[in-house]
């Protein structure tokens, strides 16, 4: 038995699970940083006096710097480990907030904001793998969910934290909180977050033989584990020209990773449509201000029992299947949500519903995605998945804009959303089912 097998049907360690904790934290400061700007928008802009144009591009800078994140940092993971990558996001993201805090124009703020997303698409590509990597395979999609679900958190006690910070200190102390927690989870990982195993052994990076049984003691699974023969990745000048991401359209991958593609941009693409119109549609529709923004925190609020749901749930069952009736699920939902909206208690509970399942489709999405991929190009893989979700994310609010100024009406927006998440039910459908970790 190697020792990925091992992992995978071992009973989950403390030190395991607080590698998914740490994981989870990061996910938390994330939801925090990114959404940052969200809370302090009506103070910049009446500070800097900016159009609803200007801020939009405020608002989509976060946006742009994770999908950037996603898609090119993510390769570096698998080149020097996933430890160093999370190291650097996590920095960037802390930098990024120390920045912002001490703009003197908008024009500024927006280069800060791209670099914190930057970080933080890093950071999300990082936790992923490695929770998945440190997981047993039948607490991998609960573990993953845990993490998951961090982002939510992050979301709603950073929309507290940011409210009772403002009314004090002003706008700028939310980022200078922001930078400071993020800079102290530095300090945390730096001093306590493992190299992956899937990376020691596939890669085998300089004195790798002493951190694998370092990190297997503390797994409980002893000290006598020897590295396999290393598997020379050389082949010539032609290996040298390809593209980071050109096993992704290998053969054994292109029907995969199309698929997983086309699931991550439709759930994306309606989750981000939800959460950035359904407040304004259901004022434009005559709810009151505070109540439309209610049934909007009712929405992340359902995300957290979501994702956790989702991970009980496909620890018993497949994985895959949980996933595909969550989107199902989620179709139907948001279709009955938008037609129950004038009853502001029937909207508030399939608010909660809508993002429980939303959130547990992203978790869901999550939980797969690795186990897909090698792991010498598993990082670029999840990397990429997670970037082509982020421009479904970009793109929704956007569209969705453009719709209405056609003409159409806000229930029709949401029955085409709903369709949009039955083409994710397809993919999911056709992707071969994963049946565990390839190590190498």
């Amino acid at each position: 038995m190697n020792l990925r097998e091992k992992i995978d049907i071992s009973p989950m360690s403390g030190y395991q699970w607080a590698i998914v904790a740490m994981a989870a934290i990061m996910n938390l400061l994330d939801g925090f940083d990114v959404l940052a700007l969200a809370f302090t928008a009506s103070s910049i802009k009446a500070e800097f006096a900016l159009t609803g144009v200007q801020l939009g591009y405020l608002l989509s800078a976060g946006l742009i710097g994770m999908t950037a994140g996603s898609l090119f940092l993510a390769p570096l993971a698998d080149k020097i480990g996933r430890r160093p990558l999370l190291l650097i996001a996590i920095a960037l993201s802390a930098l990024g907030m120390f920045g912002s805090a001490f703009i003197e124009h908008h024009e500024t703020l927006f280069g800060w904001r791209l670099l914190t997303g930057l970080g933080v698409g890093g950071i999300l590509v990082g936790t992923n793998v490695l929770t998945s990597e440190y997981s047993s395979r039948k607490w991998r999609s609960f573990a993953i969910s845990v993490y998951a679900a961090g982002f939510g958190v992050g979301a709603v006690l950073g929309g507290f934290f940011a409210v009772a910070l403002q009314d004090v200190y002003g706008w700028r102390a939310v980022y200078l909180a922001g930078a400071g927690l993020t800079g102290l989870c530095f300090i945390i990982l730096f001093a306590w977050l493992p190299e992956s195993i899937d990376f020691l052994l596939n890669k085998q990076p300089f004195n790798a033989q002493k951190q694998l049984n370092k990190i297997t003691q503390k797994m409980g699974l002893g000290k006598d584990w020897t590295l396999p023969e290393k598997i020379s990745h050389d082949q010539g000048l032609s290996a040298v020209k390809k593209l980071p991401i050109s096993p992704l359209f290998s053969a054994q991958y292109l029907r995969s990773t199309l698929l997983i593609w086309t699931a991550f941009f439709a759930i994306m693409f309606s989750f981000y449509f939800v959460s950035s119109w359904t407040p304004a549609l259901l004022k434009d529709a005559g709810m009151s201000e505070n109540a439309s923004i209610v049934v909007g925190m009712m929405i992340s609020i359902g995300g957290t029992v979501g994702s956790l749901c989702y991970g009980l749930l496909a620890s018993r069952w497949s994985a895959r299947h949980v996933l595909m009736l969550f989107t199902v699920l989620s179709s139907c939902a948001i279709i009955i949500f938008i037609f129950s909206s004038s009853i502001l208690w029937l909207a508030m509970v399939f608010g909660v519903l809508v993002g429980a399942l939303m959130n547990g489709c992203i978790s869901g999405l999550y939980t797969l995605n690795p186990n897909i991929y090698a792991a010498d190009i598993r990082s670029t893989g999840v990397g990429w998945s997670i970037g082509i979700g982020r421009i479904g994310s970009i793109l929704a609010p956007t569209i969705a804009g453009s719709l209405l100024d056609f003409g159409w009406q806000k229930q029709s927006l949401y029955i085409a959303v709903g369709f949009v998440l039955l083409i994710a039910v397809i993919a999911l459908y056709f992707l071969k089912r994963p049946t565990k970790i390839q190590a190498v």
